[in-house]
């Protein structure tokens, strides 16, 4: 079976072989578009964007410093984060691609390996960390940090998707094209519930879904799927970008700063809309789900529409309860929960995962055309800030 079916529910719970095949595979993808950025421009100093031998030199060092240096690796997520480390394969990896230590704006001044060494290095900690893992006994404890290295891995690849949309590169790997919302957008109606929100049971885990606790739901109505671009548009074209009155007051600021007339990567042609998609413009095709769209926009279209956006307890009662009828992995999507630790949280070693962006920033749920099926989960909780559009996101809504 290939590793790009199992999904994160699968891959969660994988035992040594199914996991050594996975971080394989994930390791290739990750090769394929640091190729990209080899052949590609210099990438700017920017907020949301690395350059890219740091970003590959940090994959492989987050690796090699969870697991071959860590000798406390067995214990999974009683690990002590300040044991001593063993020494890296490249002596000073620490200085140079711990993202704790080194400042985004340094990352651009490193000495860093050139790419043939970079790429040696990963090579050799791969190699370093499959040879351990097939002495490891298949429980979670002892199998917690390389599935967490593969869950890293698998983000920094979509987020190399990011940045090569944003400087405008060719991706033309089919797997990470966007595709049409096949079903219609139709109502679906949930009782009032007691839901059990987190994750719970055996398998891996993300410090922020834990522990899981009971959430008291009232009854309310959910979209079936994503906005489309079809149904994004009229509040555009209706003027709402130069509307206040839709708005937040963050939105309406972002709005004064950045003067935006329409979404992201959207313009108006003779024709109609077109989209720059991986580097051409194209004609929009308006079945497709409205991407690259930030926390403020969603707010506004719901304020335009007399709709909210779900919290995210509802969207994973839809998910877990309404079955195929609740379609997501299109595009991230936006839900009206602040990034906050669920009561009794405790934070895994990997200190700074979550802890440090509790800071009110929202919660988006599900998964993206560019997510990897390993980060495919239905409690797993992504976390951006609300002007982000640089990202593939969008949003479903529920009535007031």
């Amino acid at each position: 079976m290939s590793v790009h079916h199992p999904t994160g529910q699968t891959l969660r719970l994988a035992a040594p072989e199914l996991l050594a095949e996975a971080l394989r595979q994930s390791r290739a993808d990750t090769l394929v578009v640091a190729a990209l950025y080899e052949q590609g421009p210099e990438v700017p100093l920017r907020a949301g964007l690395n350059p890219p031998r740091w970003e590959l030199g940090h994959i492989g060092w987050f690796q090699e410093f969870w697991i071959a240096r860590n000798p406390q690796r067995q214990l999974g997520p009683r690990a002590d984060p300040q044991a001593p480390r063993l020494p890296a394969l490249r002596g000073n990896a620490d200085a140079l691609y711990d993202s704790s230590q080194v400042p985004h704006a340094r990352r651009w001044s490193l000495p860093l390996p050139d790419a043939a060494a970079t790429r040696g290095d990963l090579s050799r900690q791969l190699e370093g960390t499959l040879a351990l893992l097939s002495q490891t006994v298949p429980a979670d404890d002892a199998l917690y940090f390389y599935r967490l290295a593969l869950f890293h891995e698998d983000m920094h690849h979509e987020a190399g998707l990011y940045m090569a949309q944003a400087l405008g590169m060719e991706v033309i790997d089919p797997r990470w094209q966007p595709a049409a919302l096949s079903q219609p957008r139709q109502p679906l109606c949930l009782e009032a519930s007691i839901h059990r929100l987190g994750t719970a049971g055996p398998g891996f885990a993300f410090d922020n879904e834990l522990p899981a606790h009971d959430q008291p739901l009232e009854a309310f109505e959910i979209d079936s799927r994503v906005l489309s671009w079809s149904e994004y548009l009229p509040f555009v074209e209706a003027g709402g970008y130069g509307q206040p009155r839709w708005w937040s007051e963050p939105g309406r600021r972002w709005l004064s700063e950045r003067a935006p007339v329409a979404p992201r990567y959207l313009r108006r042609a003779d024709k109609g809309w077109e989209h720059q998609l991986w580097g051409r413009w194209r004609p929009l095709d308006p079945a497709l789900p409205a991407c690259h769209l930030n926390a403020h926009e969603a707010q506004a279209w719901c304020a335009w529409a007399g709709r909210r956006l779900p919290t995210e307890a509802e969207w994973e009662r839809a998910t877990l309860t309404a079955g195929p009828a609740f379609a997501w992995g299109a595009v991230w999507e936006w839900t009206a929960s602040a990034f906050a630790p669920y009561p009794g949280f405790c934070a895994h070693p990997y200190r700074d995962y979550s802890a440090p962006w509790f800071d009110g920033r929202p919660v988006l749920r599900g998964a993206s055309f560019g997510t990897q099926p390993s980060m495919h989960h239905p409690h797993y909780r992504n976390f951006f800030t609300a002007e982000r559009n640089d990202i593939f996101a969008g949003f479903r809504t529920c009535s007031r």
